[in-house]
């Protein structure tokens, strides 16, 4: 892929950059939107200060949420547009539209070194329209926007959509620095990786990760499997998990991955004690109760401390590590902690960690770490997965070409 660097000369230039910009908002009653988390505009904002120190007129271009093709005030990216100007330190014009005579305007204002952002892609049916041809116009309307273009959403480089995907066919193109680091980082994870290998799945659902259990039976040494997935693991082992989040049609298929496990001298860690509340509430009576005995009445919200504490030394001794997805409901201060011993024993070790994006990116900022005590935290959860899968990402080979 073409580094920012083989565009040349940028001074004068319009460049359209697809940024990652997919931050959750908190809206209140009266509509009034709230940043709860700005990593991803954080982790954008080196290229776009890139491009406009080389002089460009940076228009940026993302998604936020998943509007059905047509504009919803609830998932306008303005409140964006504020934040990242307050990060860059200067203005950032802000087109309502996507395409059309105020996006032109828009850009048509800017001077060397501008900056301007778009309306939500999303609010085009076109954007992520599965047919190439009603595609690719809106991305022909992109591209009359700019000169050139530079791919830096690695969060949606798993999508074929028009500004992911065809704009990078329409004009001179270059992948951002977060893309390049992103891959970079992947391909450590991997093409032999420095071992001992250890992978920490977390999240709600075992069917979001099948495929990628399947590849990292192939590549890791250790799988260490927590949060709400884990419900699964231990009703295959044949335990009682009370009224805890169950994929009762995947039981079979994670039977499959034990058994494979075995056989290929893969150390499968599940936890030995939970968490367990009486109901899903931040004031519920929780007790730690035994992985294999977990009440008929009530769900588990996260690993128990004895797990924390196996979990912690099996990551002490790993050289490479990849977290995606959190222990337990870390959101809720009582069932926190064990998403926090994960994030503390990659802090401590001396391994290579790469924090898989995702809600494991946003329990680690909730929880106040610091993001430079880990070796990389990804912008892009799925994109992240299918990437370890296997699969070809259509952002990438849009890049690549």
């Amino acid at each position: 892929m073409k580094s920012i660097a083989d565009l040349g000369d940028l001074s004068g230039k319009r460049v359209l950059v697809r940024s990652d910009l997919n931050v959750p908002l908190d809206t209140a009653p009266d509509g009034t939107a709230t940043i709860t988390d700005d990593g991803r505009i954080r982790a954008s904002l080196p290229v776009i200060r890139q491009l406009a120190d080389a002089g460009a007129r940076v228009v940026v271009c993302a998604h936020l949420g998943r509007p059905k093709g047509t504009p919803d005030p609830k998932y306008s990216l303005a409140p964006v547009a504020k934040r990242l100007e307050e990060l860059a330190g200067t203005a950032v014009a802000f087109s309502p539209e996507v395409v059309g005579e105020q996006a032109t305007a828009t850009v048509a204002g800017l001077t060397d070194g501008g900056i301007a952002l778009l309306e939500n892609v999303r609010f085009s049916a076109a954007e992520t329209s599965k047919d190439d041809a009603e595609r690719g116009a809106f991305a022909a309307e992109l591209a009359a926007l700019a000169d050139a273009y530079v791919g830096d959403a690695f969060g949606a480089v798993h999508r074929k959509h028009a500004s992911v995907y065809d704009v990078a066919r329409l004009l001179p193109h270059a992948a951002g620095d977060l893309v390049r680091t992103e891959v970079e980082v992947l391909r450590r994870l991997t093409e032999n990786p420095q071992r001992p290998y250890a992978v920490v799945l977390g999240g709600s659902k075992v069917s979001d990760k099948l495929a990628v259990i399947d590849r990292l039976l192939g590549l890791a040494d250790k799988i260490l499997v927590g949060g709400g997935m884990v419900y699964t693991f231990l009703a295959a082992q044949g335990h009682e998990v009370g009224t805890s989040l169950l994929e009762a049609d995947q039981i079979e298929t994670v039977k499959g991955y034990l058994a494979e496990a075995e056989k290929r001298g893969v150390e499968l860690l599940l936890p030995t004690d939970i968490l367990a509340a009486d109901r899903f509430a931040a004031d519920a009576d929780a007790a730690v109760v035994p992985a294999s005995a977990i009440p008929a009445d009530r769900m588990g919200l996260d690993i128990g401390p004895e797990s924390a504490k196996a979990f912690a030394a099996a990551l002490a001794s790993s050289a490479t590590i990849f977290w995606n997805g959190p222990m337990g409901v870390f959101e809720m201060a009582p069932f926190a902690a064990g998403t926090r011993a994960v994030a503390q024993a990659l802090v401590d070790g001396s391994g290579f960690s790469v924090v898989g994006g995702g809600d494991s990116a946003a329990a680690v900022r909730t929880l106040g770490f610091d993001e430079a005590a880990f070796g990389h935290i990804s912008t892009g959860g799925g994109a992240s997965l299918e990437y370890l899968e296997g699969k070809a990402l259509p952002g990438l080979l849009a890049l690549e070409d």
